[in-house]
C-alpha cells in the first residue's frame, strides 16, 4: 500500500468497507471504476481518493453532478476539507475559482467545455460522474454519454451510481469506450432497512404498523395478508362490501411515528400542492415537534438563509406561515419553493431540528437529507395522463433516505394501505431488486454540428456507435419482438371476445363516454363557450344583467374549462366561467388596455375603469330561455342501443378495454423496435441532411457554415429554432425586457397537458412582441414539417406562457407585481425562479454567440436585468 493510500485511509476516520477498498485498488491500478452501491453507503470516499491522487501529482479533477444544488453542496464539502484556494465551482449560476485543481460542475458544463475545446481540460486526470445512473433521464441523460465518449483517453472516470441490476453490462460498455474499467457492486445497505405496512381498522378505530416481511428472505407477512383478505370479503356473493379498513391520515401516521420514536421522517407525496396542504393540515391540528431552544435555532437558520430577500419578496413567498411551520419542526420540500427556503429546510433537517418533511420525489436525488423513517403515501403517481406504479428503481431511490449512518442502526420504510393496491403488490415492489439502467442517447442538432467540427465523418459515426444506446440495441430488439408476438396473440383473443352479435360495441362505448362527459360538463352551453373563446382583452361585456365588465385575460382553469378574468365597472376583479353567463356573452364595446400590461397595479385598474366608463356601450340583450340538455338525447340513444340488452355485456366491455390496452402497447413496442433497429449513425445522417437543407452545414465538404458555428454554441432543447430565430431577425432591435420575453418562449414549458388555446390568450406586454411571436410560430411549423419529412422527432413547441413574467421582472418590477399571489393559476415562486435561471442561461449563450453585436448586447443587458432580488439570492453559494 502506498504512503498516499495509507495517509488517506487514516484521515477517513473509519475502517473502509470491502467495496470501498476494491474501488481504491482499481484507482491505484490506473483503471476507471464504476461503483454501484445504495444511498449513504460511502461511495463518495472513492471520489475523494481520486481527488487525493490527482492533487498528489499536480493534476486536475472535475467533479460533476446532475443538478446545481448538488454541485453547491459538494463544493461546500470539498472547500471545507481542501481549502478555498484548491476548489472551484462552475454552474449556470456561479463561476468561482474555475482554474482551481478541483472544480465542481454540472455535467452540461463539462460537455460544453469538451465541445469548445477548453484549455481547462489540459492536465485533467480524473472526472467524477456522480449519480451516473442519471444517464437514463429522457431529457438530459444523453449529456452523460457525450461526456463519457468524448473525454480525452488520458482521463480516468469515477462513476458513482445507485444500485442497478445491469452494472456489469454498464461496466462492459465503459471498458469498450474508455478502456479497462473495474465494476464494484455493493448491495448491502450501511443501515438495515425495515419495511412496515400501516393500515387502519374501522371496527376498532386503531391504526396498526406491521412488518411487511417475516424472516430474512423477504417473505410477505402472512398475518397482514390474512388481515387484508378477511377485511375485504363480502357478506354474500354480489353483496356490497363494507369498508372495514382505511388509509391512515397524516395525523395518524405522525402519531404512530412519534409513539414508536421513528422521527425524523420524510413523507413522499407526488404533488407539490399536497405537500403544502399536508403542512397546513398539521398546523391546523396544532402539531408542534420542537422545544423553545430548537425553535430559536431554526429561526436563526431561516433568517440567515433568507436575509438577502426583501420584505416584499418574503410576503409573496408566504414567509410568516412558512416560518411558523418550520419553527414547529414541519416543512415541505419541492421544486415550487425558492432555493433559500429549501436550503433552510435541508440545514434544519440535517441538524435534527426539523422532524417531519413532506417532499416530492425530487428530494430523493442526491441532496443530503437522511431520515430515520421514509413514508410513501401512495405507490402510484400521476404522470399527467394516467396513474402508474412506482418502478423498483424509484422505490429504492426514495427509501434510500431511510436510516442515518452513524446514528441509526435501522432505517424504516413505511407504506400505507390503499384500496387500489394489494398488500401483495406492495410487498413485491419492496422486495424487487431489479433496477436496470437504460440509455436516452440520440443525436441532436447541437451534438451533430460539434461532431462535424471536431471529427471527420468516419470518426463521427464511430463515436455515435460507441453509445450505450447502440451497445444495448441488438439484445433489446429480440426481447421486444418476442413480447410483441405475445401481445398480438392476446389482442386477437380480446377482439373475438369483444364482438357482440347485437351490434357495434365500439359505438355503444362511445355513447357511454359522451354521456359521461355531458354529465360532467353540468350542462355548459356550447354557444356560451364559443362566445367566450372569441372574447379578447379590452372587450366590454354585460355581466349580472345591467352591469358591465372589461375583459383582462382568458385562461383554461384546470378541471373547470374556459374562464375569463374581468374588471367590473364597480372595481371588482372576477373570474367568470360558462356557468356565470345565461346567454352567450356579446361584445358591448371595446377599449385599448393601457401599456405596459400591469393588471395587479391599482393605478392601472383605475385607468382601465376611466376608459371603460367613457367608452360607448350597447344595451344588454334580453335573456333567452334555456335549451334542453344534450344529456337527455344521449341517454335516450344509449337506452335504445341493442348492445345494452346483451346478457354478456360486461364480458364484451371488459374484453374491449383489454383490447384497447393491447393496441396501445403494440403501438408503443412497434415504435421502439423501429427506433432501435436503425443505427444512431443513420439517424445522425438524417440530422445532417436537415441541417444542410437549412444552411447550417456542408455535408460534402464536411464543414460548418457561419450559422452552424452559432448552433455549435447554443446548448438548448430548442437549439436549432433559437438559431433560426436569430437568423430571421426575430431577436433584433428589442429592448432588454422584450428580449427576455421573446427568449423565454424557448425555455419555458407549461407543466401538465399542453393547451393550444391557452397560448392564444397570453397578455402580451408589447404589441410588437405578438407579431414576432406569430413569426416564430410560423418558423416552428416550417421546422416541424422538415423534421417530419426527415423522420426526426419534432422540436418542442415554443411556449409564450412566461412572457409576461420575463418582461416584468427584467423591467424592474417587484416580485409581488410579477406574481399575483391571489391567482391560483399563477406560477409558484420556485417555478418562477427555476424558469428565470433557465432563461438566464440561454440569454447568456445568445449574448456570446449572436452575430449581430446589438442583439448580443441586448441579450446581456436582459440577463443582467433578470439577475437580481430573489434570483440572485437563489444563486448564492454557502449562504
Amino acid at each position: 500500500m502506498s504512503d498516499l493510500r495509507q495517509e488517506f485511509e487514516s484521515n477517513v476516520g473509519f475502517p473502509l468497507d470491502d467495496f470501498q477498498g476494491r474501488a481504491l485498488d482499481a484507482l491505484d491500478a490506473d483503471r476507471s471504476v464504476l461503483v454501484a452501491a445504495p444511498t449513504g453507503s460511502g461511495k463518495t470516499v472513492v471520489a475523494e481518493y481520486a481527488v487525493a491522487r490527482a492533487l498528489a501529482v499536480g493534476a486536475k479533477v472535475f467533479y460533476t453532478t446532475p443538478i446545481k444544488a448538488l454541485s453547491n453542496q459538494k463544493f461546500g464539502d470539498l472547500k471545507r476539507s481542501l481549502g478555498e484556494a484548491r476548489v472551484g465551482l462552475l454552474t449556470g449560476d456561479n463561476s468561482i475559482n474555475g482554474e482551481a485543481p478541483v472544480v465542481v460542475m454540472t455535467t452540461e458544463v463539462l460537455r460544453n467545455m469538451i465541445y469548445a475545446g477548453s484549455s481547462a481540460l489540459t492536465g485533467l486526470r480524473y472526472v467524477v460522474l456522480d449519480e451516473v445512473h442519471y444517464l437514463q433521464d429522457p431529457g438530459r441523460g444523453a449529456v452523460w454519454e457525450e461526456v463519457i465518449i468524448h473525454l480525452p483517453e488520458t482521463v480516468d472516470l469515477v462513476c458513482l451510481s445507485a444500485t442497478v441490476s445491469n452494472a456489469e453490462e454498464v461496466g462492459e460498455w465503459l471498458t469498450t469506450v474508455r478502456g479497462e474499467t473495474e465494476v464494484v457492486i455493493e448491495e448491502r445497505r450501511p443501515v438495515v432497512l425495515r419495511h412496515l405496512y400501516m393500515v387502519g381498522s374501522r371496527d376498532s378505530g386503531d391504526v396498526s404498523m406491521l412488518p411487511t416481511f417475516v424472516g430474512d428472505d423477504f417473505r410477505p407477512n402472512p398475518g397482514v395478508s390474512r388481515l387484508v383478505a378477511n377485511a375485504t370479503k363480502g357478506r354474500q356473493p354480489g353483496a356490497r362490501r363494507r369498508k372495514v379498513l382505511f388509509t391512515p391520515s397524516r395525523t395518524d401516521v405522525l402519531d404512530a411515528l412519534h409513539a414508536e420514536r421513528l422521527l425524523p421522517a420524510i413523507t413522499f407525496i407526488f404533488s407539490r400542492a399536497a405537500c403544502d396542504d399536508a403542512v397546513r393540515q398539521c398546523i391546523r391540528n396544532g402539531v408542534s415537534l420542537t422545544d423553545e431552544d430548537e425553535r430559536r435555532r431554526i429561526v436563526e437558520i431561516a433568517e440567515r438563509k433568507v436575509g438577502v430577500l426583501s420584505d416584499d419578496e418574503l410576503t409573496v413567498l408566504g414567509y410568516p406561515a412558512w416560518l411558523d411551520a418550520l419553527g414547529r419542526g414541519i416543512a415541505a420540500h419541492h421544486a415550487g419553493a425558492v432555493p433559500p427556503m429549501k436550503e433552510a429546510v435541508e440545514e434544519a433537517f440535517a441538524a435534527g431540528l426539523v422532524k417531519l418533511v413532506f417532499a416530492t420525489e425530487t428530494l430523493a436525488l442526491g441532496v443530503n437529507m437522511p431520515a430515520r423513517t421514509v413514508v410513501i403515501e401512495k405507490l402510484t403517481k400521476f404522470t399527467g395522463e394516467h396513474h402508474e406504479f412506482l418502478t423498483p428503481g424509484e422505490y429504492t431511490q426514495l427509501t434510500g433516505r431511510a436510516g442515518r449512518r452513524g446514528i441509526d442502526t435501522i432505517g424504516y420504510a413505511v407504506a400505507l394501505w390503499n384500496p387500489f393496491v394489494t398488500f401483495e403488490q406492495t410487498a413485491a415492489l419492496a422486495s424487487t431488486r431489479s433496477y436496470e439502467l437504460t440509455s436516452s442517447f440520440r443525436p441532436t442538432y447541437h451534438m451533430a454540428v460539434n461532431l462535424m467540427r471536431r471529427t471527420d465523418r468516419t470518426e463521427a459515426h464511430h463515436l455515435l456507435n460507441l453509445s450505450f444506446a447502440q451497445y444495448r440495441t441488438d439484445k433489446a430488439v429480440v426481447q421486444m419482438e418476442r413480447r410483441l408476438e405475445r401481445i398480438r396473440a392476446e389482442a386477437d383473443r380480446y377482439r373475438e371476445a369483444a364482438e357482440c352479435a347485437r351490434g357495434d360495441i365500439d359505438r355503444y362505448r362511445n355513447l357511454v363516454d359522451e354521456l359521461e362527459r355531458a354529465r360532467r360538463s353540468r350542462g355548459v352551453n356550447v354557444a356560451v363557450d364559443a362566445a367566450m373563446e372569441r372574447l379578447r382583452p379590452g372587450d366590454i361585456v354585460h355581466v349580472d344583467g345591467s352591469d358591465t365588465a372589461v375583459v383582462l385575460q382568458q385562461a383554461i382553469r384546470r378541471g373547470r374549462g374556459l374562464h375569463i378574468a374581468v374588471l367590473t365597472t364597480n372595481g371588482k376583479r372576477l373570474q367568470l366561467g360558462c356557468a356565470d353567463f345565461g346567454d352567450a356573452p356579446r361584445v358591448a364595446g371595446s377599449i385599448e388596455l393601457p401599456l405596459p400590461y400591469t393588471p395587479n397595479q391599482h393605478g392601472w385598474q383605475r385607468r382601465v375603469l376611466e376608459l371603460a366608463r367613457s367608452a360607448p356601450v350597447s344595451a344588454a340583450p334580453a335573456r333567452s330561455r334555456p335549451r334542453p340538455s344534450s344529456v337527455q338525447h344521449l341517454s335516450a340513444e344509449l337506452a335504445e342501443h341493442p348492445v345494452g340488452r346483451c346478457v354478456d355485456l360486461r364480458r364484451h366491455l371488459a374484453a374491449a378495454e383489454r383490447l384497447d390496452r393491447a393496441r396501445r402497447e403494440i403501438g408503443r413496442l412497434t415504435d421502439r423496435v423501429e427506433g432501435r433497429s436503425e443505427s444512431l449513425a443513420r439517424r445522425f445522417d438524417r440530422v445532417l441532411a436537415l441541417l444542410e437543407g437549412w444552411g447550417h452545414v456542408d455535408v460534402t465538404g464536411w464543414t460548418l457554415t457561419p450559422a452552424g458555428e452559432v448552433l455549435a454554441g447554443i446548448a438548448a432543447e430548442c437549439d436549432l429554432l433559437v438559431v433560426e430565430a436569430l437568423r430571421a431577425g426575430l431577436l433584433d432591435d428589442l429592448d432588454a425586457p422584450a428580449m427576455a420575453a421573446m427568449v423565454s418562449c424557448f425555455t419555458y414549458e407549461r407543466r401538465g397537458p399542453v393547451d393550444e388555446r391557452a397560448r392564444t390568450r397570453i397578455p402580451w406586454p408589447d404589441p410588437g412582441l405578438l407579431e414576432r411571436w406569430n413569426d416564430l410560430e410560423r418558423l416552428a411549423r416550417a421546422l416541424w414539417l422538415a423534421e417530419r419529412d426527415a423522420g426526426l422527432p419534432e422540436t418542442r413547441a415554443p411556449d409564450p406562457g412566461f412572457v409576461a413574467y420575463a418582461y416584468g421582472w427584467t423591467a424592474g418590477r417587484r416580485l409581488d407585481e410579477v406574481i399575483d399571489a391571489d391567482d391560483p393559476e399563477a406560477l409558484s415562486p420556485g417555478d418562477f425562479v427555476r424558469n428565470v435561471k433557465q432563461l438566464l442561461d440561454l440569454l447568456r449563450q445568445v449574448a456570446d454567440h449572436a452575430t449581430d453585436a446589438g442583439t448580443a448586447a441586448t441579450a446581456r443587458r436582459a440577463a443582467d436585468g433578470l439577475f437580481r432580488g430573489v434570483i440572485a439570492a437563489s444563486s448564492v453559494v454557502g449562504s
